[in-house]
């Protein structure tokens, strides 16, 4: 599944590819942010870790299905 967290004051967004459920993912982010960790650290689906600041995320975009990838010129 795809992740996008945006980062306060930076108009780009980090997108990375993690394993595991929707909720999983959610729930780690809701735990991390509530005990006031200076970090969240994130781990994608080819191991590598990647920490943004607490204090700097301004949201996160949790696409679990694929279904905002879409390719052509066709209507939705």
């Amino acid at each position: 599944m795809e992740v996008r967290i945006g980062v306060v004051h930076t108009p780009k967004e980090l997108t990375i590819e993690v394993e595991g459920s929707a909720d999983d993912v959610a729930k780690m982010i809701e735990a991390a942010l509530a005990a006031d960790d200076r970090v969240v650290w994130f781990s994608d689906s080819k191991g590598r870790r990647l920490g943004v600041p607490a204090s700097k995320v301004a949201y996160v975009e949790i696409d679990a299905e694929g279904e905002t990838r879409r390719v052509g010129f066709g209507r939705a």
